[in-house]
């Protein structure tokens, strides 16, 4: 399959250019200084925050900080979005992000968002993570740093997804369902609901290889769970379907399933959630949305949900009537029957198993294995400042390979990390996520051998793909 333009592998020198210099801005964010820079030359970073860049992009000191966060070695350009303190100007700032950076810089430890960014890679490639946002932001440094540092804090501060949604999980989740605290209990409680019903689900792929997160519209009714525990259900089906994911695709597509739809299962509340995470948290992880046998009633529904949406998510949704729709983007034998595909597939939810996560009480070997991490990310960042410095094409390309190695490595030392850090899912129990990180998208039910004739037969990759299928 071919690497689409502006992902790992296919970028123009001047995309190239753009992630070197996203790169400088957000070590710089992290307290991480370019060895290559004689000390003394750059603006510290406090000073940087302090500057409010006027809408006319004069400011003065501005552009002597720039000399200092983007002087490329060659020195060829100024780029009006090449700075790493943004303007206050920006009209499309919808999630108020902007603000949230300026707080962000002034009163966060560096360390603890490096920290949280290493832990939000997991076994990404670091510059495809980088990507998404610039990507995003249509390639503007400023505003994809602002979007990164804000998802920062999204995820350590306001959602805390990798220290309890993922850390705790659906484990944790029948722990609290067990609690003596009522409200603890109805937590559990209502995560574990969402699961046992089946409202959302991962299952194969599409035509383009793209996991598809299956949605049952029917089973939700307003109120029924906490809007906690919707929140958290929704952040770990998209990590989850992160863990998936593997180069050149990046992104997923969502069917939601709007058969037997009423009145009674609009909630717009979830809805605002997943439209400004998808949007704000987890940028480019959308491929197609099909929303699949919507009523009448959901017309003016859509009128008002559309008006939420940025114009680019709004032109992935596609509306399907029938299996004949479907097959567009997913082929018949791949459509479960519960849609009318032939797929003879059906969601059956799997409870944790006693002891699963055990691993995740032997600190010694997880605490080896985050320090062997600890080193390779510091050598990819150093390596990161190093290719940021090259002068020549030959250069580039030796220290280019020498970050993909390292890459690789990070991507080994996650999987072998995971069942430290990594709450045990449906999907590992299943068979679909395997301990060292392939992954089947058609699992064979208990008890059965391994089938692989719903894989795809062109066009999609293969459905078992391996950790190390990076770019």
């Amino acid at each position: 399959m071919p690497i689409p333009p502006g992902h790992l592998g296919n970028l123009t020198p001047e995309q190239e250019a753009k992630l070197q210099d996203l790169w400088t801005a957000t070590l710089r964010v992290f307290g991480i200084e370019d060895p290559h820079h004689v000390s003394g030359t750059d603006t510290p970073l406090a000073e940087e925050e302090s500057i409010v860049t006027e809408a006319d992009g004069k400011d003065k000191k501005k552009s002597k900080r720039r000399l200092g966060v983007f002087k490329r070695k060659d020195d060829k350009k100024d780029s009006s979005n090449g700075s790493a303190t943004p303007t206050k100007a920006d009209s499309d700032d919808k999630y108020g992000q902007v603000k949230d950076f300026h707080e962000i810089v002034a009163t966060q430890d560096p360390e603890m968002l490096r920290a949280t960014f290493w832990s939000m890679v997991k076994a990404d490639h670091p510059d495809a993570l980088l990507l998404r946002f610039l990507r995003a932001r249509k390639w503007d440094v400023d505003k994809a740093l602002v979007m990164l540092i804000s998802t920062m804090r999204w995820r350590s501060h306001e959602q805390h997804v990798d220290d309890d949604v993922i850390l705790r999980g659906e484990g944790g989740a029948l722990e609290d369902s067990k609690s003596s605290d009522p409200a603890v209990k109805k937590e559990g409680n209502d995560f574990l609901t969402q699961l046992r019903l089946g409202k959302s689900f991962l299952h194969g792929t599409d035509k383009e290889g793209r996991p598809l997160c299956f949605v049952r519209v029917r089973l939700h009714k307003g109120g029924e769970q906490s809007e906690r525990s919707l929140e958290r259900y929704t952040v770990y089906v998209i990590e989850t379907a992160r863990l998936a994911l593997r180069a050149p695709v990046e992104t997923a597509c969502i069917v939601f399933d709007m058969s037997h739809f009423t009145m009674a299962n609009m909630d717009y509340t979830p809805v605002k959630f997943m439209i400004k995470i998808f949007e704000a948290n987890y940028p480019e992880s959308l491929g197609a949305v099909l929303v699949h046998k919507s009523p009448w009633i959901f017309q003016g529904i859509w009128k008002i949900i559309r008006g939420w949406l940025d114009p680019v998510v709004a032109g992935k949704v596609h509306f399907t009537s029938d299996v004949a729709d479907l097959e567009k983007f997913i082929p018949k034998s791949q459509i479960i029957k519960e849609l009318d595909g032939d797929e003879d597939w059906e969601y059956k939810y799997v409870e944790p198993v006693p002891g699963e996560n055990d691993a995740m009480k032997e600190e010694g070997p997880r605490k080896e294995l985050e320090a062997a991490r600890d080193v390779e990310v510091r050598e990819y960042e150093k390596k990161t400042f190093d290719w940021v410095a090259t002068g020549t094409d030959a250069e580039a390309g030796k220290i280019k390979e020498e970050r993909n190695s390292l890459a690789r490595h990070l991507n080994e030392n996650y999987w072998e990390l995971d069942k430290y850090v990594r709450a045990r899912t449906l999907y590992d129990r299943t068979g679909m996520i395997s301990q060292d990180g392939k992954i089947n998208f058609y699992p064979p039910p208990p008890g059965k051998a391994e089938n692989h004739h719903l894989a795809p037969t062109s066009n999609p990759p293969t459905v078992e793909t391996s950790a190390d299928d990076l770019d």
